[in-house]
């Protein structure tokens, strides 16, 4: 990937967000006007690849702007310095498979926002 490619990538993410934005919306509205409960409620912790304090305030800002999840908190840990956040999914049947949705986010927006984009 090169630098020309980057507005591209960034217009991609921005179309596959929408997406799941729209999603989201979809599954929470009917969540809330249809009788009983669908929601599996839990919390995940998620070591993040994200560099710097852009990227992973970005990411936590676009995890708590999806309808259904919420950024509890931040920390840094370890030599290397790793971003790690505490997201409360509303509905993932486990932390696991919360932890995939997010990695699959991260890995999108620090290929969009990364100038020579991300290994996938």
């Amino acid at each position: 990937m090169t630098w020309l490619s980057w507005p591209f990538r960034l217009l991609g993410f921005a179309a596959w967000y929408a997406g799941q934005l729209v999603t989201s919306n979809a599954s929470v509205i009917a969540d809330n006007l249809t009788p009983g409960q669908n929601s599996t409620p839990g919390i995940a912790r998620m070591e993040t690849r994200c560099r710097s304090e852009l990227e992973v305030t970005l990411l936590a800002a676009l995890i708590t702007l999806t309808p259904g999840t919420l950024t509890m908190g931040t920390e840094v840990v370890g030599r290397r310095r790793t971003r790690v956040l505490y997201v409360h999914g509303l509905y993932s049947p486990d932390a696991d498979r919360l932890r995939a949705d997010l990695g699959e986010m991260e890995r999108r927006m620090l290929r969009a926002v990364r100038r020579k984009g991300v290994a996938s």
